[in-house]
């Protein structure tokens, strides 16, 4: 069975049976996959974009769908753009492939934590083997987070995008110098409040 027919792994939560209809992923996450990871292959196009996520929630069930699928370059596409260049695309795609994930819990979304920031509570489950008992057992854990997200502008055009402010990423930024965001704003009141 090709992944287009399968459920989205975003629509997979193993602590509920809640989603009556799951969506598949072709019509779920592939659409946001695909235009930001063939927006490179096909630069001439202006519609190479595809479609942006409209909250940060939706952001968040695309980036977890792409560590699933191993789709790193996504991970990094939706990640703020000044911090791009500081994530290392090897070590997430293996992260990606050695983790036997099993499903995703959206614990809490806030939509506005302020004008341009929000914030989405989630927990990513996964397999595990416990190897201290007597037999080899299987277990679900689970990676707990509460992840910030910015909409940034781009002036030039006039459109918006939902990115992930990734707190691991080590930046020489003061409190006082212009946000990361590009808002304009000092970092210490925009997303320094939020990493």
């Amino acid at each position: 069975m090709s992944i287009s027919a399968q459920t989205c792994p975003c629509q997979i939560n193993p602590s509920s049976d809640d989603i009556s209809a799951p969506l598949p992923y072709r019509d779920c996450c592939q659409p946001y996959h695909d235009g930001i990871c063939n927006k490179e292959a096909n630069e001439e196009n202006d519609n190479a974009d595809g479609i942006k996520a409209d909250t940060a929630e939706r952001l968040m069930r695309t980036r977890y769908s792409a560590f699933v699928l191993v789709k790193p370059e996504y991970i990094v596409k939706t990640t703020l753009p000044v911090q791009q260049s500081l994530l290392d695309i090897k070590a997430i795609e293996s992260w990606a492939k050695e983790t036997d994930w099993a499903g995703l819990e959206i614990v809490a979304h806030t939509p506005k934590l302020s004008k341009r920031h929000a914030q989405v509570e989630f927990k990513a489950h996964f397999h595990t083997t416990d190897s201290a008992a007597d037999s080899v057992e299987e277990m679900i854990q689970a990676h707990h987070e509460l992840s910030a997200f910015v909409k940034v502008k781009d002036k030039a055009n006039n459109d918006a995008r939902w990115y992930f402010l990734d707190p691991t990423v080590a930046m020489t930024v003061s409190q006082k110098q212009p946000c990361i965001c590009g808002s304009g704003e000092k970092f210490k009141r925009c997303c320094g409040m939020y990493i």
